[in-house]
């Protein structure tokens, strides 16, 4: 799938990953892009710079994400990408209060069942469109200082996953993007362990998605090691998971 001359709605799209992926969409000439965010500044100065939409989302809420996409088509027409995008993370362990774990989940996995139903309904009456996820590593393998994230990413995987199956070969492109460590609002805040394996630009994983898009590829893997790591896992689980007990002893001395 080429973006050029698409229609497309980034969650999440005013910093980070989201912000590279919305000035990418412009670089290649969309349409329109959408920068979809609960922070309504951050969205209007990029959709300013980028000459694209600045609309406000909070996208554990289901009715904001239908009237985004209801907005998108006013301005601009169908819908023909969408990049659900937005998400948190949530540091700790057993300790997580309930009302944390309903907003991780909320965010992080609803989110994403949200956006297939407000666009891939009309996307499989035309035979065409795209929905990317933006899931996480720590979705195939793990993040060991949390479990929410740790858990909300695996099964962002698994909407992905279940997506690509039941719709992908119907005209959807699904894919999934599952990178390690990119800078951005969330790592500068301290948002995981230190970057193992380098820490990536965001620029760099919205060429990577741009390419993967372009190619019909299903899994992003921005990270090339990820892949390593995760036949790892699969060859022997129990080796794996000594392995990562190590790993947390070094990063996590007295957790």
């Amino acid at each position: 799938m080429q973006v050029k001359d698409k229609v497309s709605i980034v969650t999440g799209g005013s910093n980070g990953i989201g912000a590279a992926l919305c000035r990418q969409l412009a670089k290649e000439n969309a349409k329109g892009v959408v920068v979809a965010d609960i922070d309504v500044q951050g969205a209007q100065t990029l959709a300013g710079e980028i000459d694209g939409l600045a609309l406000e989302c909070d996208v554990s809420k289901e009715e904001e994400i239908f009237k985004v996409v209801q907005q998108t088509e006013e301005r601009f027409g169908t819908v023909d990408l969408f990049f659900s995008n937005a998400g948190i993370i949530i540091q700790g362990l057993l300790e997580v209060s309930n009302a944390d774990w309903q907003r991780i989940w909320e965010i992080n996995v609803m989110s994403h069942i949200y956006g297939a139903r407000a666009v891939i309904p009309k996307m499989l009456e035309r035979g065409s469109g795209g929905f990317i996820i933006t899931a996480s590593a720590a979705g195939l393998l793990n993040q060991i200082d949390s479990t929410p994230y740790t858990t909300t990413k695996h099964a962002a995987v698994g909407v992905a996953d279940n997506l690509a199956i039941n719709y992908g070969d119907r005209g959807i492109q699904v894919s999934v993007i599952c990178p390690m460590a990119v800078r951005s609002l969330m790592t500068r805040n301290g948002g995981g362990i230190a970057a193992l394996d380098g820490m990536l630009e965001a620029e760099q994983v919205a060429e990577d998605v741009m390419a993967a898009l372009a190619e019909e590829r299903y899994m992003i893997m921005p990270h090339a090691k990820v892949k390593d790591y995760l036949q790892g896992k699969a060859a022997d689980y129990d080796r794996w998971v000594k392995g990562m007990q190590r790993l947390r002893k070094t990063y996590l001395p007295n957790p």
